[in-house]
């Protein structure tokens, strides 16, 4: 069948049951489609439906439901966002705590991520409220820093099976340098905030790393290593991350700001990090199981 639709839950909190995928295979049918046998990738966690013919909305609870195309699911680059996405942090937003600016700080900050603002305007505005913190107050912050589920596994994964990975963000080398490390990815980019070895500037290197620098990244890796950019998967949660989103052959807005899961098909609100192998096919006995840090 030229279709699948892909059905997900949070590994700690299985909801793809029989019944799930009774109601999903029912919810095809009625919309027109003709719906295989289901294939279960992970028991009571992934499965899936495969059909041809209109893909119907599917709402079930706890449950993510994303329809592709069957054929070349599996790709050969990763994009991934590092805020709200890798991790679960803002980092501006843990800097900005140590000036007693945190709740200024996310609010602008939630504001560029749903598209309200433009980001490069917001980035400098933020940065520009941090001027003069103590460099080592970097440091401090990465001790906050904490994992998505499923993002080591997701990296470690794609990688046995000769994929690329790549953690492109707008937010900060200093950062994205650990996380790199951290994960076990490929390369990082990121902006470079600029001190002067004792207190930061509150200025940010240019050219920013907004989110024409992000697709132009996922077209260069492609370019790079001889593939298309539908060969790639990306995964955000900001509006700075829409446009590598929308380019690349999977782009998953993984519980993401509502301005950006409205615009991108493919969307995991409940499951973690493993779910970008779910909707590349993977069973849970293809992965390379790995501790998140």
């Amino acid at each position: 069948m030229k279709n699948v639709l892909v059905l997900i839950s949070d590994p700690s909190r299985p909801a793809v049951t029989e019944a799930a995928v009774a109601a999903a295979t029912d919810a095809l049918k009625s919309g027109g489609a003709t719906v295989g046998a289901p294939d279960w990738l992970d028991g009571e966690i992934a499965c899936d439906l495969p059909f041809d013919g209109p893909a119907a909305p599917v709402s079930l609870p706890g449950v993510d439901a994303v329809a592709l195309p069957a054929a070349g699911r599996r790709k050969k680059l990763l994009v991934a966002d590092m805020e709200s996405t890798m991790i679960h942090n803002e980092m501006l937003d843990e800097l900005a705590e140590f000036l007693g600016l945190r709740e200024k700080i996310a609010g602008i900050t939630a504001r560029a991520m749903n598209g309200e603002i433009d980001f490069a305007g917001a980035l400098e505005e933020r940065v520009g409220l941090l001027k003069g913190l103590p460099v080592g107050r970097l440091d401090e912050a990465a001790t906050r820093i904490r994992y998505m589920p499923g993002g080591a596994t997701l990296v470690a994964t794609m990688q046995k099976h000769g994929a690329y990975c790549a953690l492109v963000s707008g937010g900060f080398t200093y950062f994205t340098a650990m996380v790199r490390r951290s994960l076990g990815f490929d390369l990082d980019a990121a902006n470079v905030l600029q001190h002067d070895g004792t207190s930061l500037a509150g200025t940010v290197a240019r050219p920013i790393l907004g989110k024409e620098a992000k697709l132009t990244t996922l077209q260069r890796l492609a370019g790079e290593r001889s593939i298309t950019v539908g060969d790639a998967v990306s995964v955000g949660d900001g509006a700075n991350d829409l446009p590598m989103l929308r380019a690349a052959g999977l782009g998953v807005a993984f519980h993401a700001k509502p301005a950006v899961a409205a615009q991108v098909p493919a969307r995991i609100e409940h499951g973690d990090l493993s779910a970008l192998l779910y909707l590349q096919g993977y069973r849970r006995s293809d992965f390379e199981e790995r501790k998140d840090p």
